[in-house]
């Protein structure tokens, strides 16, 4: 399988409008496979809160280490101020995990949703670490208004040890979804599952359907692709036939939006999101 090499026209643009603004994004620090698509769509994920990541996820390309506290008072109106300039109309912001930091960084958060909704008309998908499951903080950021709120399981159950950082759980990630519904009701949540790192079909629909119990609407079940040496290994490639048994299986599970396929990522055609639910 083969996906476009990222180059030209809008990936330049939004690469040059990312480095003027200094700013990161997940399509580049994570190696997305979809970054030129996406792009080109007028869709992007920023990165806030630096590129320091305090967890060392097995699967994950971000750099890990102690971030010492440090967070930018300007990050908000700098992606506000890239968005603008380069008329998104959908986007997806991110961050790093911040354990340094008492809130996660949800004020953080919570300031560039502000800074973009006073600039421009842009929908704004926040994609959250797990803030160390604190109640606080998912208010901070539920009472900002986003479109939507992701937070990622990652992989199956019996593999998150293997997978994610021994702080991150399966059940505290289910906890925070299920929280987050309950304080905000009307908030369309979002997940994502990695496949090809030795879960069965039977965990990966038995995931969904704990997914679907926290009340999330919207799934994202993309192959897992080793983004550098010393990374985790792929266990397998996942057919597309298995994919689309998969997108059959959530929707019938009750998920309202469903990405499924080999090079799906959580922000993959992100905007898509509200087109289906009717927020757009």
């Amino acid at each position: 399988m083969r996906t476009k090499a990222a180059d030209g026209g809008d990936f330049d643009k939004v690469r040059e409008v990312a480095k003027k603004h200094n700013l990161h994004t997940v399509c580049d620090a994570s190696q997305c496979p979809n970054i030129r698509e996406c792009w080109a769509e007028r869709s992007a994920t920023f990165m806030i809160l630096g590129n320091v990541c305090t967890r060392h996820c097995r699967f994950c390309a971000v750099q890990h280490g102690d971030p010492k506290g440090r967070t930018d008072a300007s990050e908000p109106v700098r992606v506000a101020q890239a968005i603008k300039e380069l008329g998104l109309r959908y986007s997806v912001i991110t961050s790093v995990t911040r354990d340094d930091l008492g809130d996660g960084g949800a004020a953080l958060f919570a300031e560039t949703v502000s800074a973009i909704r006073s600039t421009s008309g842009c929908k704004v998908e926040l994609l959250i670490p797990d803030l160390s499951a604190k109640r606080g903080a998912l208010r901070i950021l539920g009472d900002s208004s986003p479109d939507v709120i992701g937070h990622n399981i990652e992989t199956v159950e019996r593999l998150q040890g293997s997978v994610r950082d021994p702080r991150s759980s399966y059940a505290r990630s289910l906890g925070l979804l299920t929280d987050m519904k309950a304080l905000y009701p009307d908030m369309i949540t979002k997940s994502s599952i990695m496949l090809g790192l030795g879960e069965t079909y039977p965990e990966v629909v038995r995931s969904m359907s704990d997914l679907r119990a926290a009340g999330v609407e919207a799934i994202a079940i993309g192959q897992y692709l080793r983004p550098k040496r010393g990374s985790l290994a792929i266990a397998e490639y996942v057919t597309p036939e298995v994919f689309t048994r998969l997108e059959e299986e959530a929707r019938d599970i009750g998920f309202r939006y469903i990405a499924s396929g080999p090079f799906v990522r959580t922000s993959y055609r992100a905007h898509r999101i509200l087109d289906l639910i009717g927020g757009a």
